[in-house]
């Protein structure tokens, strides 16, 4: 097992301080993943369906992204009957793509940390265990 050597690794090296909460959760890194892809917006229906919520879920993480500030909400009617359209705004696609930069670097992280860790193992491991035997 190698140790965590505080003068060698960088202070807060895996803290990602840029994972955005609001937009971390599941649901909503759903809902703004489908804004993103339909810049004129989506139908509340529609936005349901692709991101696989219930009306009452939806609703909610709606409410939360619209407090953000991260989307738009507008409410009308299309032939008598209402209709709610769900649009990200010019603010919450940047704070999307930047929340996406900083999960790059979690998985090229991730990657690189499993690959040392996998060759450290190798090499301190019998030449049997190495080969699978």
């Amino acid at each position: 097992m190698s140790k965590f050597d505080p003068k060698t690794e960088p202070a807060g090296r895996f803290a990602y301080d840029g994972l955005d909460r609001v937009i971390h959760e599941k649901a909503r890194l759903s809902v703004l993943t489908s804004l993103v892809a339909h810049p004129k917006g989506l139908v509340f229906g529609d936005l349901k369906q692709m991101c696989g919520l219930t009306d009452g879920n939806l609703s909610r993480h709606l409410q939360v992204l619209d407090e953000a500030g991260l989307i738009e909400i507008e409410k009308g009617y299309d032939h008598n009957r209402p209709q709610t359209v769900c649009r990200i705004t010019a603010p919450g696609r940047r704070r999307y793509l930047d929340y996406l930069k900083v999960l790059e670097q979690v998985v090229q992280d991730a990657a690189s940390a499993a690959k040392a860790g996998s060759a450290r193992n190798t090499a301190r491991s019998p030449a049997r265990w190495a080969r699978g035997a």
